[in-house]
């Protein structure tokens, strides 16, 4: 009687979209991460990294952004100083130019332990002026309370000691906190080489083809982290965000006026 041989399993190869996806770039439309960064660098500059706040205002700001305008998330921001007026140096906030609003007035950071405990409905009227007011202070109170449940304050500067992705992971674990809010956070505060994406980013890549047309926001972040070299992320965010808001609009495009028209998908189906 024969035996049968049984063989081991195969090991599973996980494969990183972000690498898979910048070979597949590479292979059919050679060069074109370079044109792109060295095209909207020649328009805009090379911007040099700077810390803007403290990192958990930075999440707290970021979180006040999220579907309103930067100039709103401003206004809301200064009235959670109004309101919890903290302790402490006063700190500028350092914007840069892929920021949408005009900066914050240099102050202190709000005391994170009074916007916590406030009751809810108040700290709602705070931040009205923001917009989403009933989605964002609840989202606001349950990252100050992770914050302290699991750290004993309200620092987040321990991100600072982890590895890009593994901060991101941890912070995408608090609800209402997803990949964009935490890229913004960890490259603005820390200089962490992950790339934010926000709606003129994904407008502008998946124009000109840097990503699908059918990868969503989410995919994009993972996308960008293959095709881009780490001292290449915060320049690439910086300089697609204004590309976006400056040319590449999302009603009537200006792309007589685009640097990047010769390789644009969306002038040209076929371009290179």
């Amino acid at each position: 009687m024969a035996t049968t041989v049984r063989r081991r399993p195969r090991k599973r190869r996980f494969s990183d979209p972000g690498r898979t996806w910048a070979r597949r770039l590479e292979r059919y439309r050679p060069g074109l991460v370079p044109f792109v960064l060295e095209r909207l660098a020649d328009r805009y500059g090379r911007p040099t990294w700077q810390r803007r706040l403290d990192p958990t205002s930075e999440l707290i700001l970021t979180i006040l952004t999220q579907n309103s305008a930067d100039t709103n998330a401003e206004v809301a921001f200064e009235a959670l100083r109004a309101r919890y007026p903290g302790s402490g140096s006063a700190q500028a906030h350092n914007p840069g130019a892929g920021w949408g609003g005009t900066g914050l007035p240099d102050g202190v950071a709000p005391d994170w332990a009074a916007a916590e405990a406030a009751p809810l409905p108040e700290l709602v009227d705070t931040i009205r002026p923001g917009g989403l007011a009933n989605q964002k202070a609840p989202r606001i109170q349950a990252t100050l309370r992770r914050l302290r449940e699991e750290r004993g304050d309200y620092s987040l500067e321990f991100l600072g000691d982890m590895t890009a992705l593994d901060a991101r992971e941890w912070l995408t674990g608090i609800d209402g906190v997803g990949k964009k809010t935490a890229s913004v956070l960890l490259l603005f505060s820390f200089g962490l080489p992950l790339m934010p994406v926000d709606r003129h980013v994904e407008r502008v890549a998946q124009r000109v083809g840097l990503v699908g047309p059918k990868a969503t926001a989410d995919d994009a972040h993972d996308l960008f982290l293959g095709m881009l070299e780490p001292d290449q992320m915060y320049e690439a965010h910086v300089n697609l965000i204004q590309h976006g808001r400056v040319v590449c609009h999302a009603r009537r495009p200006d792309c007589a006026a685009c640097p990047l028209r010769p390789r644009c998908r969306f002038v040209d189906p076929k371009a290179p």
